[in-house]
């Protein structure tokens, strides 16, 4: 499975063999849950990178602070105990 990247976002890839279309979220969010999805990778990119932008605008729109994803600091924090224990 890969990852997408936006703005600091980071979203899910995968396929559904039945309705033979990639999809995902995006991950990290505990209050929000943005899909997407698309036909091809390039789809799928551009349709992940508006959600995220909507997401942003929204959230400007209506004065709050964006949730910031907490993948990236479960990913740091397990590279950093990786790092500590081959040390």
């Amino acid at each position: 499975m890969g990852y997408l990247h936006h703005k600091g976002y980071n979203g899910s890839v995968e396929y559904s063999e039945e309705d033979k279309c990639l999809y995902g979220k995006i991950i990290g969010l505990k209050n929000s849950l943005i899909l997407y999805e698309g036909t091809s990778l390039d789809e799928l990119k551009s349709d992940f990178e508006a959600g995220v932008e909507n997401y942003l605008d929204r959230c400007k729109r209506k004065g709050v602070e964006p949730e910031k994803p907490c993948f990236e600091s479960a990913v740091e924090k397990n590279t950093q105990n990786t790092t500590k224990k081959i040390e």
